[in-house]
């Protein structure tokens, strides 16, 4: 049952659509009583909205003439705010019964948000992809993200000022493919114009965004976020390791998903289904190996270490720390 505040904002909502309402079709659209309908008006009288009482035999409540409720005024960052919150429900799968709830919110809201506003926000709705489900993430540079959505709508060249990693700044031009919400950060993810080579780059790391003239033509192949998975999975560590696990893909990648490592496929052998366990290889890099020996073993699948030799020492090192746990009495 709806809280009698919502109850009121509905029957705001009724009577900005129009014309005069009845105290019966009211109370039926609110599920309330004729004198309970009474009281919600008398809420709104008091919040200065209004209200008309209209005798007579088609009688009941209407809004007086000309009145509209003052436009929602959303800054660029609060607008953002409120359109990833709607997206992140959605990717939650908050619904109602009848339709997806950030649905409804969404149509209010864009009703009445500034049109420069609404317009920005729309390339924004079609180049956002999840790798999962939503938590908590970086709050991105409004600026920076609605420049960003443009340009992958448009296929328009973009220039930015980044930072990587190591602190070092650099201008580049970016052809964007698409925006990724990952582990709790937002990426970018396209090509550096200036190398000719596929990139992956955080937009906290992004001082500034700048749409340039000109277009490129859209990219064949994976989504934005199996690129951004696969760029991880191959990305410069400090440490690159290569194995062969006895095994199906499926069980490689219930412990080492694709952003992780990367597994060799091909097709089965004659008579062979993909379910069938054989040796596959697999890289990873990893700026530290100490995780790596608990993986390997809870896969609980013949494994080969081809590199490096220090995973190797691990791995017997964790071995007999188990081995002298069991002996323990």
């Amino acid at each position: 049952m709806p809280r009698p505040t919502g109850r009121v904002l509905t029957l705001l909502e009724l009577l900005q659509s129009g014309g005069t309402r009845t105290v019966a079709e009211l109370a039926d659209r609110l599920g309330v009583e004729g004198r309970t309908v009474r009281r919600y008006v008398d809420q709104l009288v008091d919040l200065d909205v209004p209200v008309e009482s209209v005798r007579g035999r088609y009688g009941g409540y209407r809004l007086a003439p000309g009145y509209r409720l003052p436009p929602l005024m959303l800054s660029d960052d609060e607008a953002l705010a409120v359109l990833l919150g709607l997206i992140a429900g959605r990717r939650a799968g908050l619904t109602t019964t009848e339709r997806t709830a950030n649905e409804t919110a969404s149509a209010k809201i864009r009703r009445v948000l500034p049109k420069h506003i609404a317009r920005r926000l729309d390339p924004l709705l079609e180049s956002l992809a999840f790798t999962d489900q939503p938590g908590e993430f970086d709050t991105p540079d409004a600026g920076v993200l609605l420049t960003l959505a443009d340009a992958v709508r448009h296929r328009r060249p973009v220039s930015i000022r980044y930072t990587d990693r190591d602190g070092r700044p650099s201008e580049r031009t970016l052809h964007a493919y698409g925006i990724v919400a990952h582990a709790g950060r937002w990426y970018v993810t396209g090509k550096d114009a200036r190398i000719g080579e596929d990139r992956t780059l955080r937009l906290d790391r992004i001082a500034d965004a700048r749409t340039l003239p000109g277009s490129f033509e859209a990219p064949v192949g994976p989504a934005p976020a199996q690129r951004v998975l696969s760029g991880f999975a191959t990305a410069g560590y400090r440490h690159e390791v290569t194995l062969r696990i006895h095994g199906t893909v499926e069980q490689i990648r219930a412990r080492l998903p694709i952003s992780v490592a990367s597994v060799e496929e091909h097709e089965p052998a004659a008579g062979e289904d993909r379910t069938t366990e054989r040796w596959l290889r697999v890289e990873l890099r990893a700026e530290r190996l100490d995780w790596l020996p608990p993986v390997l073993a809870a896969l609980d699948r013949p494994f080969v270490i081809d590199r490096p030799d220090e995973l190797r020492e691990l791995v017997v090192a964790l071995a007999d720390r188990l081995t002298s746990y069991a002996r323990r009495v």
